[in-house]
């Protein structure tokens, strides 16, 4: 990644399941040789409101300037507008330590949060607006997957949103193997009008994603690629 031109990488959860100090002081060394930073990381919703003093112990050595919480697996997901509020609210208490700290602290969507509720409301509204101090970011793709407009959501939370996974998705039928996703720049959304807008906002970080690349040099060579011309 770093030969390919890429300054930052993202860390997530099992990244740090098993990570004693030791093996912190040799990722932190390791980026540091390759010229990289781990700027950004996503951690389990239970390790940032049971061990915030691991994740700012990670975060600090590794120089984050953001702390993400990622995802909830279906069983633990609201099915109430009542409760989605609730989470939000729960997020914002979560993200203290990490705000107190000087660091971002915020969401990443998956398409969940964009499944209409029986009122015809999408959780995403209830966890941000409940979650005033929370960041957002966004992926896009995702949230096209699920069926909503990238263009609605980023104007509605413009002030929220810190960081951007780039990802891309393939046209109908194609790229089975990789779950329908799509090197960056080569799939059907659009990233050329999308970055016009977030351009004017404040964000921070772009991080390149693919869900599930059948060739990850590629993938990592031609996303970068595509995105320099955005």
């Amino acid at each position: 990644m770093a030969a390919a031109g890429y300054g930052e990488v993202e860390g997530y959860g099992v990244l740090y399941d098993d990570l004693d100090t030791a093996g912190l002081e040799r990722l932190a060394a390791d980026l540091d040789a390759l010229g990289l930073s781990m700027s950004t990381g996503h951690f389990s919703i239970a390790m940032l409101e049971n061990e915030p003093d691991r994740v700012l112990e990670i975060a600090t050595r590794l120089n984050m300037d953001s702390v993400f919480c990622p995802y909830l697996q279906p069983e633990q997901r609201p099915d109430t507008t009542a409760d989605w509020k609730a989470f939000g609210a729960r997020l914002e208490t979560i993200g203290t330590p990490f705000r107190d700290a000087g660091l971002i602290f915020g969401w990443h969507n998956h398409n969940f949060e964009f499944e209409l509720l029986p009122d015809g409301t999408a959780p995403l509204r209830h966890i941000l607006e409940n979650g005033p101090s929370l960041a957002w970011e966004a992926d896009l793709a995702w949230l096209i997957r699920a069926g909503a407009d990238p263009y609605f959501w980023i104007e509605l939370f413009k002030e929220r949103i810190t960081a951007v996974h780039v990802k891309d998705l393939a046209e109908e039928g194609e790229n089975a193997d990789e779950d329908g996703w799509a090197d960056v720049g080569h799939g059907t959304v659009d990233w050329k009008g999308l970055m016009k807008v977030l351009k004017s906002m404040p964000v921070r970080h772009y991080v390149v994603e693919h869900d599930n690349p059948n060739d990850i040099d590629r993938t990592i060579e031609r996303s970068i690629a595509s995105f320099q011309t955005f």
